[in-house]
């Protein structure tokens, strides 16, 4: 008998089943997921209702926003429906990670895209797996853009490795006949890196430092 056998059987089974669950987290080990499960045990019953409604919270009321795709509680998001921001500029990001990301630095004041990731045709991951009809949709007709505005400037912000140039290129390819000016952040973003891994002045100076593609 393991030992992790052998430890299921010393714990209760709605600790065992507990465990099992955080274990499947991504990054949490068995190790971990024990850890995580005596946390709850020696929480209070308050607050372990504030995790588990939390959870619930997420799963019931969390959704795309119906113009960027980005993740919100509201319809359309927080950011679409913003009269500060400039509508007419868009920046499309592979994942709502990334668009955290960028929004942290304060120097974006347009709107946002969310493809929910990017062109990768050895995994089978083609434009109509992505949100590109939504915002081909955008482009062509305003009144499904934020606050009906139309755009004029579509910022690519997708990750600087392959699959993310791959991506930039083709969206490049599709939205130059759409008489709007595509640009793409600057390169003080390290080839092969990860948006959501840059620093806040890395990401401010790649959005004021965009070229035209």
């Amino acid at each position: 008998m393991s030992d992790e056998s052998r430890a299921d059987r010393a714990y209760p089974e709605s600790v065992v089943r507990l465990i099992e669950e955080f274990s499947k987290l991504p990054g949490i080990g068995r190790r971990s997921a024990e850890r995580l499960a005596f946390h709850v045990l020696k929480s209070t019953k308050e607050e372990a209702r504030r995790l588990a409604g939390a959870i619930d919270d997420v799963k019931r009321l969390v959704r795309h926003c119906s113009i960027c795709w980005n993740l919100t509680d509201d319809d359309p998001c927080r950011i679409c429906g913003d009269p500060r921001r400039d509508a007419s500029t868009v920046l499309v990001v592979e994942q709502p990670k990334d668009l955290i990301a960028l929004e942290q630095t304060g120097m974006f004041r347009g709107v946002y895209h969310v493809l929910l990731g990017r062109l990768d045709p050895l995994d089978g991951v083609g434009p109509e797996t992505l949100t590109l009809a939504a915002l081909l949709a955008r482009v062509d007709e305003p009144g499904r853009n934020a606050r009906g505005v139309a755009i004029s400037e579509v910022i690519l912000g997708l990750n600087p490795d392959l699959e993310g140039d791959g991506t930039a290129l083709h969206l490049a390819e599709v939205l130059a006949s759409r008489g709007v000016k595509v640009t793409r952040l600057a390169r003080g973003l390290p080839s092969g890196s990860q948006i959501e891994f840059a620093s806040r002045a890395m990401l401010a100076d790649a959005i004021a430092e965009r070229r035209s593609v």
